[in-house]
């Protein structure tokens, strides 16, 4: 914007160290600063053409703030300049139309295609949303961003996001360029464009304010000299722009504002220019010509003199064409003011041929005189010393309604006449630039006035104007005031609420935006504006910076959502570990849930450790939460439905998601108490298969690596209670896994016995010879059967005995009592226990009275009542009973065998 400040002379400590430092560390950044900032209007700026690099000619204050103003090619906000070069009829409102899919309908056109399509963007034409496959690179690209930058680099980070968002805004208007208006693809993309558009200028803002607020705050407010009692107009605004932040961050939103327009004015610099004249008015000079060479001219009333106030000083008109250029000139005079180009706009005031009206743009110039200190050698004089004058002229211009409306906001904005001015302000943009403009301008003037001797000169301009007492809540007040629809519609977009709080400084109201927008729906707010709130936080947290903690949790909880959701998988961890501690886990723990193949689990897992996340206890707690969702009770075996039941859904992602632990070796005692633990619910409901897939995903080497682990630690101690205790379990499932395999066998083998050929009495000699045959082979498949039907059993009453008869306790029975204490694991292993052993014995009893070791049927009784054992405390009243029974069916048979009760012979 043109604020009246000279921005190409002002410089403060601040000024000068960071303009060292920065030159020292990227001195080509500085020289595109130098080559970018120069073309912004000055109001009160001085120099209009970049400057070297030297302490004589400091340079403009939004470098020396480090605001480094790139101008991307955006969309073109405003459709006004293409419609003042080609438009007949001059339409204000299409003048003022913006870009917006909400309000336009997206009638705005792009440069064509080049002949050429790019393959890319072919094939991103053909989905469904173009705009959306067009910018997925970004949510990497931010990351990559913020992991490559150090954090001392912060404000390099803004403008590499900047750049970024710059980069898909081009290639976004390409592919609106090639979509046919009025299909649902070019409104989507459209409204991507848009968004782009406007967190590009929202990140450029950030980089600008805070750049001047961080080292502002490093600053001594009492640091800064008082200007000298006969010091020029420009040095005492130089010392104004040192010491007053308002005015000095007043004036970069100005030229923020600024740098977006300049934008538009880029894309049609040109088009204006085609009726560009030597002389102004030349179809009113030639028809007065022709008027004063012939008396049978055309009697319509025309200016009689070409003087540039002839047409107010006689209240005649031009000629049509002439005013109709008049009209357009002016009106892109405005629009190059508005881009803060006051250095192009009288170029091309002198090009059309009205060098007069260029003069007029040069009036703001705040007088400087290097020679009244004295010296050697004579320099030349700075500015205007009748500024005064000047400016009570363009304010008087600004309030004649003879005037065009575009050449009284002209002279308005070099006035600080708000009340001229905002009636060309249609947008949100424009009028936030009017608000600020003339505020920096009427702060200026204040000063100014402040600083010198009261003249009559004070009286020329309005009261309400010298004395306004400015502050940024007050503009946005008005702006809220408004009685302009399209303003007023814009004051509530997302963006431009931002950017209303960044200008004000109000981190926590705009982290209450940010809540109002989460409760309204989640799933309301795009991703691209998520990604753009969640590294705002970020930016905020590097900083410093306080931010409402349950606010900046919510956005990053709703973003790691969104993530998720679009299967960002790379990216999730980094955001997780911004969470607290607990809730991070949690959040990356529900996350790893749903992933499954292995090769991406693992990946998960070194991202979530290049992330800082703790790795374990997120594994641990994938776990748990994958085997605590069937919240049934332990199932009796007489309850089960059946032997061996089949392996559910539920059962297999319980059973797979043991792999989370096996990927690091040092969890391997963790994965021996999830196991276990898996596991003991499966031998309640006799699911075995389900239990011994879980078991062989297990590594064999387990247990020896826990003791490895321990030792690593350099703890020469005894393990862990709970590892020691995890350890025995292991091994006592293992024993009772084996036993039932085994005993499956013996079952199976037993049931399929080698069949005994028959004869039939009528057989004929060929049938009994081929019967000898079948006999001699069955009595040979007999003994072959028999043979491993006595290793079987043997094997099974050996596994089984393991079971009942385990070491040092007894089976699923604790040998450290030192342990934590957990209550569930102590109630559900009493229950095995009383489930599953009595089953062994049961299967033990079965195998061999079918073996006909009736003997050692009856003294498996003796092995239940053993007080060393105390196995007959895990039977219930009937389970004995049962077992009694049996017991006493193998008796009979040794009785029926010529034998005692107990198997012994009798004795005569």
């Amino acid at each position: 914007m043109t604020s009246p400040v000279i921005r190409d002379t002002e410089i403060s400590r601040i000024a000068r160290r960071q303009s060292s430092h920065q030159r020292n560390s990227n001195d080509e950044n500085w020289g595109a600063f130098r080559s970018q900032t120069v073309s912004r209007t000055p109001l009160l700026r001085q120099q209009m053409t970049p400057q070297p690099w030297s302490s004589s000619r400091p340079p403009d204050v939004s470098a020396i703030m480090g605001s480094a103003v790139r101008s991307p090619r955006i969309v073109q906000t405003p459709n006004r300049l293409r419609d003042i070069s080609m438009m007949s009829t001059l339409d204000d409102s299409a003048y003022t139309a913006s870009f917006s899919p909400q309000r336009t309908g997206m009638q705005t056109t792009f440069d064509s295609p080049s002949f050429t399509e790019d393959i890319t963007l072919s094939v991103m034409m053909k989905e469904e949303d173009p705009g959306e496959t067009a910018t997925m690179s970004l949510y990497q690209e931010f990351l990559n961003s913020f992991l490559k930058l150090p954090s001392s680099s912060v404000f390099e980070l803004i403008d590499e996001y900047e750049s970024m968002c710059c980069d898909q805004v081009n290639l976004l208007k390409k592919i609106v360029s090639r979509v046919t208006p009025g299909q649902q693809k070019f409104s989507k993309t459209a409204s991507v464009l848009w968004l782009l558009r406007q967190e590009m200028v929202t990140w450029r803002l950030i980089g600008l304010l805070y750049r001047d607020r961080i080292h502002s705050a490093t600053e001594d407010e009492n640091m800064f000299d008082i200007a000298a009692p006969n010091a020029s107009e420009k040095i005492i605004i130089d010392k104004l722009f040192e010491r007053d932040s308002l005015v000095r961050q007043s004036q970069l939103v100005v030229d923020w504002l600024e740098s977006i327009a300049k934008d538009d004015v880029e894309d049609f610099s040109e088009n204006i220019e085609y009726y560009a004249k030597a002389v102004y008015w030349e179809n009113t000079l030639s028809t007065l010509k022709k008027r004063s060479l012939s008396a049978l001219g055309s009697s319509r009333a025309l200016v009689s003199e070409l003087d540039p106030d002839a047409p107010i000083r006689q209240k005649l008109p031009l000629d049509d064409l002439d005013r109709e250029d008049d009209i357009r000139l002016l009106k892109y005079l405005f629009t190059l003011i508005r881009a803060g180009k006051t250095n192009e706009a009288q170029r091309l005031c002198k090009r059309c041929g009205q060098a007069w009206r260029a003069a007029t743009l040069e009036g703001w110039k705040l007088y400087h005189d290097p020679n009244i200190t004295g010296g050697g050698e004579l320099q030349p004089v700075e500015g205007n010393p009748h500024r005064c004058v000047w400016k009570t002229c363009c304010w008087r211009m600004a309030e004649d309604e003879q005037f065009s409306r575009y050449e009284r906001a002209i002279y308005a904005t070099l006035s600080g006449n708000l009340r001229q001015l905002l009636p060309v302000c249609e947008t949100w943009e424009d009028t936030v630039w009017a608000y600020f403009r003339v505020m920096v301008d009427s702060l200026v003037e204040q000063e100014i006035r402040a600083s010198f001797f009261s003249s009559s000169e004070e009286e020329e301009l309005p009261r309400e104007y010298l004395e306004a007492n400015w502050t940024l809540d007050k503009v946005f007040e008005e702006l809220q005031a408004t009685d302009k629809k399209r303003v007023l519609e814009e004051n509530k977009e997302h963006y431009h609420i931002i950017q209303k709080f960044v200008i004000l400084g109000d981190v926590d109201g705009l982290m209450d935006e940010f809540s109002e927008w989460l409760s309204k729906g989640k799933s309301l707010l795009l991703c691209h504006l998520l990604r753009f709130m969640t590294h705002l936080i970020l930016f905020f947290r590097t900083l410093g910076q306080q931010t409402k903690e349950e606010v900046s949790v919510e956005v990053l909880k709703t973003y790691i959502q969104r993530l998720i959701a679009d299967k960002h998988v790379k990216l999730i961890a980094f955001y997780v570990s911004h969470l607290p501690q607990e809730l991070a886990i949690s959040q990356y723990a529900a996350f790893l849930e749903n992933v499954t193949e292995p090769e991406q689990r693992h990946q998960c897992l070194e991202l979530a450790k290049e992330a800082g996340l703790d790795v374990a206890t997120i594994t641990k707690r994938v776990v748990e939460n994958t085997r605590k969702k069937d919240g049934g009770e332990f199932a009796h075996h007489d309850l089960a439905p059946a032997m061996d039941s089949a392996t559910s859904e539920e059962d297999r992602a319980k059973i797979d998601v043991i792999d989370w632990l096996v990927f690091d070796p040092s969890q391997r005692a963790e994965a021996l108490k999830q196991s276990n633990a898996i596991m003991r619910k499966f031998l309640a409901s006799k699911k075995h298969e389900a239990a011994k897939e879980i078991f062989a995903k297990i590594p064999s080497d387990s247990i020896a690596e826990v003791y490895s682990q321990w030792e690593e630690q350099g703890m020469d101690g005894i393990l862990p209670a709970e590892d020691d205790n995890a350890i025995r379990e292991h091994l006592c499932i293992r024993a009772y896994l084996e036993a039932h395999e085994v005993f499956n066998e013996w079952f199976k083998h037993m049931s399929s016995p080698p069949q005994k050929p028959t004869l039939v009495e009528t057989a004929s000699f060929t049938e009994k010879v081929a019967y000898e045959h079948k006999e001699k082979k069955y009595e040979a498949d007999y003994g072959t059967w028999k043979d491993q039907l006595d290793t079987l059993t043997e094997e099974v009453k050996e596994k089984i005995y393991n079971v009942l008869l385990f070491v040092d306790g007894g089976w699923m029975v604790d040998v450290r009592d030192d342990a934590e204490d957990d209550s569930e694991r102590k109630s559900q292993m009493n229950l095995l226990r009383s489930l599953c052993l009595p089953m062994m014995t049961f299967l033990l009893h079965t195998v061999l009275h079918n073996t006909k070791h009736y003997q050692e049927c009856v003294r498996l009784a003796d092995v239940i009542a053993a007080e060393n054992h105390q196995l007959y405390k895990v039977f219930s009243k009937s389970e004995l009973k049962k077992l009694l029974q049996k017991v006493r069916e193998s008796s009979l048979m040794l009785l029926d065998m010529q034998l005692d009760p107990l198997g012994y012979e009798i004795q005569p």
